[in-house]
């Protein structure tokens, strides 16, 4: 392994990290102070998840590209810019570093490290949810690293605390997110048994954004070329 590849997974390990500490974290928090009022603690949830995303993004997109979501990894090895092998270690890495970002939250406010989720989040209408919410959330990196590179930080910040809101899921959005939040019995936790038709459906959502995208921005770039053709 080069050293380039390993400075470029521990940036995967540490993103994933702190987004799991942070949407955890950050819900055990919301939860605790907002006495009830679960839009309040859902809005707490929301607004930190969109700031660490940006943080991140910012710090480590040079490292790694800040996928930190197995969904952009797979977009990327559909458009054949990083190998199977590579995107394979990046999902490890993703899955792991996110279940022991839960565990560090559940450190920190000094509950039982291991749990499981007993929060319902099945249905058609939440698996509908979270293929528009990876549809989405691929869409805005494709078209942001496409128009302007250094927006993608704020752009993916700014959709992802939307999606919380427009999405009956709250917007996982993220495999390695989904695998680490049925491991919490706090506010962000899912079902392990409700875990795999999320995935089902984020994986169709970044496969179909994918090929969206490439044939959009493809469109435009042909549109841009001929614009600029002389007569």
């Amino acid at each position: 392994m080069s050293q380039d590849f390993a400075r470029a997974l521990a940036g995967e390990a540490l993103g994933t990290f702190f987004l799991l500490a942070t949407v955890v974290g950050s819900g055990i928090m919301a939860e605790t102070l907002a006495g009830g009022n679960v839009a309040i603690a859902l809005l707490a949830n929301a607004i930190a998840t969109g700031a660490i995303l940006y943080v991140l993004i910012v710090i480590l997109g040079p490292v790694s590209g800040a996928h930190f979501n197995p969904a952009v990894t797979l977009s990327f090895l559909i458009k054949k810019e990083i190998s199977g092998p590579r995107a394979l270690c990046y999902v490890g890495t993703q899955i792991i570093a996110g279940i022991a970002g839960v565990i560090a939250a559940h450190a920190m406010f000094d509950q039982t490290l291991l749990q499981l989720s007993a929060q319902s989040r099945t249905g058609g209408a939440q698996w509908f949810s979270e293929f528009i919410a990876t549809f989405g959330l691929v869409a805005t990196i494709l078209g942001a690293l496409r128009a302007r590179p250094e927006a993608v930080p704020m752009a993916v910040g700014l959709y992802i605390t939307s999606a919380y809101w427009f999405t009956a899921s709250t917007s996982f959005a993220n495999p390695a997110v989904t695998i680490a939040r049925s491991l919490t019995a706090t506010f962000s936790g899912i079902e392990m048994s409700h875990v795999g038709m999320f995935l089902l459906a984020q994986c169709l959502g970044a496969i179909a954004a994918t090929i969206v995208m490439n044939w959009l921005l493809g469109t435009q770039e042909a549109a841009r070329k001929a614009a600029a053709e002389p007569l």
